[in-house]
């Protein structure tokens, strides 16, 4: 799923910024067909806090990939009791690298940027 208008990808595919935790791998893999991925590494972004990671990926309108459950549902929560929107939470089981992209790519098929709205994903 990797139309593109004038340039820039349609809003319908979610954008994806990438913790520090998932593998370079996937990053590439995606970029490859195409997607619109940004890893923290990308983003000289690595070693910053989880709160500074979620803010960011909340500026760029982006939804966040990690392994990391219990302080990515943490974050979800936290932004939603203050009000604030993010543009989704997707966190991965730690498996192989093709799982991991098979799973993001059936959620990438399913689920638009919209509906990824305020919303924390298990994959």
């Amino acid at each position: 799923m990797t139309e593109e208008k004038e340039g820039k990808f349609s809003t319908l595919y979610i954008h994806l910024y990438f913790d520090e935790d998932v593998s370079v791998g996937i990053v590439e893999n995606l970029r490859t067909r195409g997607f619109d991925v940004l890893s923290v590494r990308d983003a000289g972004a690595r070693g910053r806090s989880d709160d500074e990671q979620m803010l960011y990926a909340v500026l760029q309108k982006r939804a966040m990939v990690t392994h990391n459950r219990v302080d990515f549902e943490k974050q979800h929560v936290k932004l939603l009791e203050n009000g604030m929107q993010h543009f989704g939470v997707i966190v991965a089981k730690r498996r192989r690298d093709s799982e991991v992209v098979a799973k993001l790519l059936e959620l990438l098929d399913t689920v638009t940027a919209e509906e990824m709205k305020n919303q924390l994903r298990y994959i």
